[in-house]
């Protein structure tokens, strides 16, 4: 049995961890070992950046490292709200990138079994569903589970990755 076998049995039998955070009144999860940490929104403290797309907030510096900021919401194309003091910036390692996404709420931290995720619904050309791992059933919950990965990764956000460097 080698380490990916093992590291396999481990989910099967003790599930996997998602951050849970709001965006509107959805509730959606994100794998749990992908966060570095979560910070309030301060927009004093982001700089903007020209020429990148309309959902990159800006940068800004956590600690020496540049960080580009992406607003989940405009990323999803949802309506913008003001910011308030529940809006957090959650700093994600990605690929051995640091990028904080802008999200109205983090509620808590949830373990799902295999049984309660089902795969991400079909909507045909109307609707991507490419950054969606599958939909996570707790109780009445249903989150939404995202490939933060696939989604900080995409064609669009190496434009920022150009801005930035």
């Amino acid at each position: 049995m080698n380490i990916t076998d093992i590291k396999q049995d481990q989910v099967e039998t003790q599930g996997r961890e998602f951050l849970v955070f709001t965006l509107a009144d959805q509730e959606y999860g994100i794998d749990i070992l992908k966060v570095q940490e979560i910070r309030g929104y301060d927009s004093q403290a982001v700089t903007r950046i020209a020429n990148v797309p309309s959902f990159v907030k800006g940068v800004t510096n956590l600690r020496g490292v540049i960080v580009p900021i992406v607003d989940l919401r405009m990323k999803f194309n949802m309506e913008h709200v003001e910011y308030n003091a529940q809006t957090v910036v959650v700093i994600l390692n990605v690929r051995s990138r640091v990028v904080g996404v802008v999200v109205d709420g983090v509620s808590d931290v949830l373990i799902l079994q295999p049984s309660q995720v089902s795969a991400p619904p079909q909507f045909g050309s109307a609707f991507s569903t490419e950054y969606l791992t599958g939909i996570g059933t707790v109780g009445d919950r249903m989150l939404i589970l995202v490939d933060i990965e696939r989604l900080m990764t995409s064609e669009e956000m190496s434009l920022v990755e150009s801005a930035v460097a």
